[in-house]
């Protein structure tokens, strides 16, 4: 997710101290955010039932129907991201809110950078979840490569590939059945020089031989050719 789009999300904010409330508003709305103030659970629950919102920022006291309950009752129909906000320390209140569905807890007094750090964070997650329920616009059996995600994805199943994995079969993918040299591809991928000594490389294709057949993809392999280097190509890996 770019900036632009983070900064567009839509904000309920649910918090009846006046000042923080205005406060949250103004400084929100400054860092670019569309935001909505409700100044208690029941009138938020209302807001929430006719806006859609990118994420909830919730007081946990609250007058009338307070901030826990206002949350659990969100959850019977929403699964948008919460974060609640409370000058309660216990414990107890912390573990009460992930219990009910908060998916973050920002003890009071907070910053306003910290804050917005993690509004952010949650909307990438989101954003990142969105991207690998969508289904692969590919034909069945073919790879997906996803480069936001870095990962790839066949027939829905995800191969879980860390970021160094997918770019070493990004990179052989992109020079299909052209042999690439252990150098080269140090340096490339790792960003270091090679040394016969280094293994990573090989635990990487390894690793990466083993993802692919956990999603039963067999059409293409990672081929040793000795002495010179990896490709990438049908047939079985050596």
């Amino acid at each position: 997710m770019n900036p632009v789009a983070i900064h567009n999300s839509n904000i309920l904010a649910i918090e009846d101290d006046p000042v923080l409330g205005a406060y949250l508003h103004e400084e929100l709305q400054r860092g670019g955010f569309q935001v909505t103030w409700c100044r208690n659970g029941q009138e938020g629950l209302e807001r929430a039932g006719r806006q859609v919102f990118d994420v909830v920022l919730m007081d946990i006291l609250l007058p009338g129907l307070n901030g826990l309950d206002a949350l659990a009752q969100l959850r019977r129909r929403s699964t948008t991201p919460v974060i609640l906000m409370s000058a309660l320390g216990a414990e107890a209140d912390r573990i009460t809110g992930f219990q009910r569905g908060a998916d973050d807890y920002l003890p009071k007094p907070f910053s306003m950078a910290e804050l917005q750090v993690r509004i952010e964070a949650i909307l990438r997650r989101v954003d990142l979840e969105r991207r690998r329920k969508v289904q692969p616009q590919v034909e069945p059996g073919q790879l997906q490569f996803d480069e936001a995600a870095s990962d790839v994805c066949l027939n829905g199943q995800w191969a879980g590939l860390t970021p160094s994995e997918y770019r070493l079969l990004d990179t052989l993918k992109r020079s299909q059945d052209e042999v690439l040299s252990k150098p080269f591809l140090y340096q490339q991928v790792l960003q270091r020089g090679y040394s016969r000594h280094d293994r990573s490389l090989d635990m990487h294709v390894s690793q990466i031989r083993r993802k692919l057949k956990s999603v039963g993809y067999h059409d293409q392999q990672i081929r040793t050719v000795w002495g010179k280097g990896y490709v990438l190509s049908a047939g079985e890996a050596d």
